[in-house]
């Protein structure tokens, strides 16, 4: 169960060394040059931020973190509330047993 299974050896042949080939040189042949690559134009245009749009935008985004901050703000002191309110029910009801226990 636990040895290893491996796949069956190859059944090709051994391959054998390619014949050694001559090489002749090639005859020398003037040509033209290749074309030089142009670089190819955009077809989207791009975007240009004026001082206008660079303060909205800013301004945007302080207003994002802003509402950001008091969500996450507010979802921490829910919880805290919840805190308090779950403890001072223990505590009323511990007394409340306290009492009972008395009488």
């Amino acid at each position: 169960m636990f040895t290893p299974k491996y796949p069956p050896q190859d059944t090709a042949p051994p391959a054998t060394a390619p014949a050694p080939t001559v090489h002749t040189p090639a005859p020398l042949v003037q040509s033209t040059p290749a074309p030089v690559p142009v670089a190819p134009v955009a077809n989207r245009p791009t975007v240009q931020l004026t001082p206008g749009s660079a303060l909205a935008l800013a301004a945007g985004g302080g207003a994002v973190v802003l509402v950001v901050g008091a969500v996450l703000v507010s979802l921490l002191l829910a919880v805290a509330i919840t805190g308090v309110s779950v403890a001072v029910v223990a505590v009323v009801l511990r007394l409340l047993i306290k009492d009972l226990h008395k009488h």
